[in-house]
């Protein structure tokens, strides 16, 4: 299913569905995540937020569905990286006709790290900084601010620069049982059927 609508709220022109935003192949979005972002028009979040994001790496942004991205928040793709498998950092490779490189191994002056992979229900806090090669599980929550340098377990809040746990939004057996039904892939009839049992927590009353 896709989400045709690009303002989800009448009047709202600060928060979209951001899959109704992308045109670029390498970024996904699944449906209803939404991103709000009071300084900048958040219709320009490939640009504005998708950073280092170039076709020569072929690396991807995959983001699940029914996410919550704040306003600022960024991701940092490889080619904003240097390699140090290098005696230098400088990115010898990208200026390759000024030192007589191959021009098909301008990649080779970065480290690839590999894509970004935010899974669903995920929020993601405002000016939060996702790097390269980072998964992000369903259900997770991303602090305001936080740099984002490792895997994020499923249903943990992490914060801080570099963001670490801070705890688990659940028990072990509820988190469980919420990866196994993967609500966010129910059609939208049943998740509205469920929706008074998903908004007060109680995961016994899903059907």
């Amino acid at each position: 299913m896709t989400v045709s609508a690009l303002y989800p709220r009448t009047g709202d022109t600060q928060t979209i569905y951001l899959q109704s935003a992308i045109t670029d192949p390498g970024i996904t979005v699944g449906e209803y995540t939404i991103y709000n972002d009071f300084v900048h028009d958040p219709r320009d979040f490939q640009r504005n937020n998708v950073l280092y994001h170039y076709p020569v790496n072929h690396d991807r942004l995959v983001i699940g569905r029914y996410c919550s991205i704040a306003c600022g928040a960024k991701f940092l793709f490889n080619s904003a990286n240097h390699t140090l498998s290098s005696l230098s950092t400088y990115p010898f490779p990208i200026f390759y006709e000024e030192w007589g490189l191959d021009k098909g191994k301008v990649a080779s002056a970065w480290d690839n790290r590999g894509d970004i992979v935010v899974g669903s229900d995920v929020w993601i806090g405002y000016e939060a900084v996702i790097l390269a090669g980072v998964t992000i599980g369903d259900g997770a929550v991303i602090g305001a601010r936080a740099v984002v340098t490792k895997d994020v377990p499923p249903y943990t809040i992490v914060g801080g620069v570099p963001a670490k746990p801070i705890r688990r939004r659940f028990p072990e057996d509820t988190i469980r049982r919420l990866l196994a039904l993967r609500w966010w892939d129910w059609p939208r009839e049943r998740i509205a059927q469920n929706l008074a049992a998903i908004r007060a927590g109680d995961v016994d009353r899903l059907r």
